[in-house]
């Protein structure tokens, strides 16, 4: 049985929540708490995988290739008049994501509890997101990679337009139609490598060992470029973030935060780097400069708004950019920093916006000056919430501090003036966190919510994983450092040339 597992595990991984899906349409209406069990259960499989997964892999190996660095590789032809391949694997760079997404998706359909209407159709959407997310971070047939990408569009899309709040319809439609014009680009970078390609392939590893062989590489790794720096999002590509996030209900904010912005990074470093690393490399003081206009802009966007769960969104966007100035560093510190940065912004935003949630549960309000005095009347809550900011400010001892500090080390190397800028984003981070705690737990108490009751049980399980992680990886942040050390470094020997 264990061998059964081990062969199939990224297999198990990332279908197990669509069998779960399913399951969830069997059951007959009216049945709303068998759905949130069976939906509890279908992302706790996959979580439990995912730690034999992490107790099994070898960190040590490096390369891009079945001899090297690939592991749990399952290869085998699923279309094969076009030579199109059911091909998974993990390395160190998708390790850390596949770990992060199984453990951010239960504590969603925790925090998915109190989801009253359409039950059945919520949770389906959910869990066949799940699988889309999951199939990204595990595929290495870029058809197949292509595949899973469009199949988290439309659960997305639902998710916000039907569950979402008063503007959900535009929400919904401008975040459709942004990501469908990324996905449109990256299609035809997809059909040009096919077609490129000799043989034709759409194996991503053949694809980076003949990358010389593709012309108009400029205009590809834009095309591709644009297509994820819509996902992450970068300035200018940005602006359909915030709406998604103030009308999405708190589950698929929190999703959408924790996960999915890291596949807009996590394209970039699989296929823009791996598959035309000299563009990339030529293309490092350009996604530098985009890396600290998002760490600036969005930090200064975050401190205007007055609410809450609209900050936080700004704040993520100002996160992403320490993600980007470090990949774009070209050094080991700085690469290291960006996807252990990667994995820190998804368990802290997902805390920032599930604390988000808890709030407008009770009050059905967010705006930040409604409040105050908040820590007398929830003392618990305002625990949580405390660690959760001084997380997102980077304060020494806390998950963020490490990421942060590894890309400014690494990008200092290469762009001084550019880092120095960088690194004023985290005074105005801790300027607009620090102002937001001062409104709304300090001071004198607004009678309208002097008796809110304080989290409860449920609300507790979801954000007590993520805080335990923001301590943990503070103080000691090998146990996801050394799943990427390896593979990361031969990533920048590869796009290097070295």
């Amino acid at each position: 049985m264990t061998e059964f597992i081990r062969a199939h595990i990224l297999t198990l991984i990332t279908f197990l929540p669509l069998l779960g899906a399913v399951v969830v349409l069997i059951v007959p209406r009216g049945k709303e708490e068998a759905i949130r069990w069976i939906s509890l259960g279908s992302t706790l499989m996959p979580l439990l995988l995912a730690v034999f997964l992490y107790k099994w892999f070898d960190p040590s190996t490096s390369g891009f290739s079945l001899d090297g660095g690939l592991q749990f590789a399952v290869n085998v032809p699923w279309i094969e008049a076009f030579n199109i391949r059911y091909f998974m694997a993990v390395d160190g760079l998708s390790m850390p994501m596949v770990l992060l997404c199984a453990l951010i998706c239960p504590l969603c359909v925790l925090a998915s509890w109190g989801i009253d209407r359409g039950v059945k159709g919520y949770h389906f959407l959910f869990l066949l997101l799940e699988t889309g997310m999951l199939g990204v971070f595990v595929s290495l047939d870029f058809f197949l990679f292509f595949v899973f990408w469009e199949v988290m569009l439309l659960p997305m899309y639902f998710l916000i337009g039907i569950w979402g709040g008063p503007r959900r319809e535009y929400a919904a439609i401008k975040f459709f139609i942004y990501t469908l014009v990324g996905s449109v680009a990256m299609l035809l970078v997809m059909i040009y490598f096919y077609f490129a390609s000799a043989p034709h392939t759409f194996d991503m590893t053949v694809l980076a060992a003949e990358s010389s062989a593709f012309g108009m590489r400029t205009l590809l790794w834009w095309a591709l470029f644009i297509g994820f720096a819509i996902k992450i999002p970068l300035f200018p590509f940005h602006t359909w973030l915030p709406d998604a996030h103030v009308e999405a209900p708190t589950a698929i904010s929190v999703v959408l935060a924790g996960v999915l912005l890291k596949m807009g990074t996590y394209g970039i470093l699989r296929i823009n780097y791996l598959i035309l690393p000299d563009v990339s490399l030529s293309m490092a003081t350009v996604m530098a400069v985009m890396g600290m206009v998002n760490i600036i802009y969005g930090a200064f966007c975050a401190m205007a708004q007055t609410d809450l769960k609209k900050l936080v969104a700004y704040s993520s966007i100002s996160h992403m950019g320490f993600v980007m100035l470090g990949m774009a560093s070209f050094t080991d510190e700085g690469l290291n920093g960006a996807v252990l940065q990667m994995f820190n912004h998804g368990v802290v935003t997902a805390m920032l916006f599930l604390i988000v949630g808890v709030i407008y549960d009770r009050t059905n309000n967010r705006n930040i000056e409604g409040f105050g005095g908040l820590a007398s009347v929830m003392p618990n809550y305002a625990f949580v919430t405390f660690l959760a900011f001084f997380a997102a400010l980077g304060l020494p001892g806390l998950n963020s501090f490490i990421s942060e500090v590894l890309v400014l080390l690494g990008a200092f190397k290469k762009f001084k003036l550019l880092t120095i800028v960088s690194a004023t984003g985290i005074i105005i981070t801790a300027a607009y966190c620090l102002w937001t705690l001062q409104r709304m737990f300090l001071g004198k108490v607004n009678e309208k919510y002097s008796d809110l009751p304080d989290i409860n049980k449920r609300e507790a399980l979801s954000l007590a994983p993520l805080g335990v992680l923001v301590v943990l990886l503070g103080v000691y942040p090998h146990p996801v450092l050394n799943l990427m050390r390896s593979t990361l470094g031969y990533m920048n020997r590869f796009v290097s040339g070295g």
